[in-house]
């Protein structure tokens, strides 16, 4: 499959495309690069012109200057100008990606046809928000080393982890190569992160995806985001961990088809 190379922002934002007709634009987690979704591109670029945004931090993708939401929304927004994306767009994220790409849709609502939120949070309860704090607290003193195990074993379900334990060396391998600021910045994003009380306001046609076992936003904050959103619908995967895409990709197109016209 042949990808191709963009920038936008003057270089600040990077992205890859691939595929052909209505735009869908992934944007992946913080524990995951925008490799998570290779498992289930060439099933995607069949039927969409596919753009993956890299996150601040990610394969080229400046840091932002400040920890704030509208900074990182600015680069999306920045990258739907300079890549042409259409407005009838579907846009998709998973976890970290998928509070970004809420932010992204109650900002620009008229930008998307179609939301996807997988594994994703619209705010954090206390315990969450202080497990945020340390994470980037001890990334701050010792860098990404000092959280890498822990943060790749969050990606999956303990029994996937179980059966292929060598995904934690793969995982941690595509987080050390992660900027540590823009990591930081992310987790401090994460712990402010409130926007169960603009939910009410989101006018797209939105999907929750979840994995059952997902350890890094569980069940019951994707619920959440169900219940305010209006007309929101929600699919559960059954044993599946945080990024459903990569550790159970087939179920994840299931999961997806319909809603979004695979």
């Amino acid at each position: 499959m042949q990808l191709e190379q963009l920038t936008a922002g003057h270089g600040a934002v990077t992205a890859v495309r691939a595929g052909q007709g209505r735009d869908l634009v992934l944007l992946h987690s913080l524990l995951a690069d925008r490799h998570a979704f290779d498992p289930v591109l060439p099933a995607l670029t069949g039927k969409f012109r596919v753009t993956l945004f890299n996150l601040p931090g990610f394969h080229g993708s400046e840091p932002a200057v400040a920890p704030l939401m509208d900074a990182y929304v600015a680069r999306i927004e920045d990258g739907f100008d300079e890549f042409g994306i259409e407005k009838d767009a579907i846009l998709l994220g998973n976890g970290f990606g998928g509070t970004v790409a809420l932010a992204f849709a109650i900002a620009h609502g008229d930008r998307i046809g179609k939301l996807v939120v997988c594994d994703a949070a619209a705010g954090f309860p206390e315990e969450g928000r202080k497990a945020f704090a340390v994470m980037a607290e001890k990334v701050s003193e010792a860098g990404l080393a000092a959280v890498a195990e822990i943060a790749a074993k969050r990606v999956y379900s303990p029994a996937y982890l179980a059966a292929n334990p060598g995904k934690v060396e793969e995982r941690k391998t595509s987080l050390l190569a992660v900027d540590a600021k823009a990591f930081q910045h992310a987790c401090t994003i994460l712990q402010k992160a409130d926007y169960g009380p603009l939910l009410h306001k989101l006018d797209v046609p939105t999907l929750v995806v979840c994995g059952e076992h997902d350890q890094a936003t569980p069940v019951a904050l994707n619920k959440a985001l169900v219940e305010k959103v209006p007309g929101a619908k929600y699919v559960e995967l059954p044993g599946c961990g945080h990024c459903p895409p990569l550790e159970q990709p087939d179920a994840f197109l299931k999961a997806i088809k319909e809603f979004v016209g695979l």
